[in-house]
């Protein structure tokens, strides 16, 4: 996918999420999310560093070459062992727990996003990075299990707060093609509602991964 559109999925992704979160209560920065044991501080708090990892990647020594797809990403490997598993859900109730308010998530994030944009602009083309799981990648490729990471924890931030989502067009777009390639999403199946069901998020009487069965969906594994 292009640079310039995975940014404006990324943009618009993280300024609606900021926007939420900077408006956060403590109340509601305490309720339950479908990521058990996070509660919603937790999760932004993860959502939050998910996008850090960009600037993270930036920093270090790059790769002479990428070998890891956006889809290769989520493998179902040892990045979701019970080890790995534990650390990822410790470090964000880590995190949120030296949170000064239920806001600083919401201002951390745009402050990130100010930093990353241009720089991500200024990069090369065929830049390659490094993720925290060894993983070398097209900079774009990252860029994308961003804006799926944007997204599908987007989704859970409002169930946990009662709201609509809040997903964007571009950010729902980049999504459905990683989900669903070219092909794209089943006919008579708006795109929130084809990501749902793609990642195990569902709404009761809406469509479910058995209902994606004949589409080409690619069923990512999911922490």
């Amino acid at each position: 996918m292009e640079r310039m559109r995975l940014l404006g999925a990324l943009g618009a992704e993280c300024g609606r999420l900021g926007e939420v979160l900077a408006a956060l209560t403590e109340r509601e920065a305490a309720a339950p999310t479908r990521c058990a044991p996070w509660d919603v501080a937790a999760l932004a708090a993860h959502t939050v560093g998910a996008l850090s990892r960009v600037q993270t990647a930036l920093g270090e020594e790059q790769p002479p070459r990428a070998e890891v797809s956006a889809a290769g990403y989520y493998a179902p490997d040892a990045r979701f062992s019970p080890e790995v598993d534990a650390d990822r859900i410790d470090s964000a109730v880590r995190a949120a727990a030296r949170h000064g308010d239920a806001a600083e998530p919401g201002r951390r994030l745009r402050e990130l996003w100010a930093d990353l944009e241009p720089r991500l602009r200024a990069e090369p083309q065929g830049r390659v990075v490094r993720t925290r799981h060894g993983d070398a990648m097209a900079l774009e490729d990252f860029l994308l299990t961003r804006v799926l990471e944007l997204v599908v924890h987007g989704i859970d931030l409002a169930d946990a707060l009662g709201r609509e989502p809040w997903t964007s067009a571009e950010g729902a777009g980049a999504v459905e093609l990683l989900l669903f390639g070219e092909a794209g999403r089943p006919e008579g199946m708006d795109a929130l509602s084809a990501v749902r069901a793609a990642t195990g998020r569902n709404l009761e009487g809406g469509p479910t991964a058995e209902d994606l069965k004949d589409s080409g969906v690619r069923f990512l594994a999911l922490g």
